[in-house]
């Protein structure tokens, strides 16, 4: 089930987002200069579409972790598995979307 394998794929990519936000955080308390110099390299196109994957990665292990609750403890959720993937995507695209297209204005065009 190809559910299964990218609801692994983006927990794995939340995980290493955290680790690097963890680390580039903790600058703060070694040196505040420090801190500005790392965060201002990820003021370009790439970090940008970078946080595009990682929004697409939250917004889809939120809900698919959401729909695997119901699997496991609702009883009608082994039966209803199929219909609640589909409004996994459907919530999925309805949200991600119209933040992509907000995000990559403020990447690409400008403020």
């Amino acid at each position: 089930m190809w559910s299964w394998v990218a609801h692994r794929i983006s927990g794995v990519g939340i995980f290493f987002f955290l680790l690097v936000h963890v680390l580039d955080t903790a600058l703060v308390r070694v040196s505040a200069d420090a801190y500005n110099e790392v965060i201002s390299t990820y003021k370009n196109p790439i970090v940008g579409l970078m946080e595009v994957g990682l929004v697409g990665a939250i917004l889809f292990h939120a809900f698919n972790g959401i729909r695997l609750i119901l699997v496991d403890f609702w009883a009608k959720g082994p039966r209803n598995q199929r219909k609640m993937m589909i409004a996994v995507g459907i919530i999925w695209i309805a949200l991600f979307v119209p933040f992509v297209v907000r995000h990559l204005t403020h990447v690409f065009g400008g403020h």
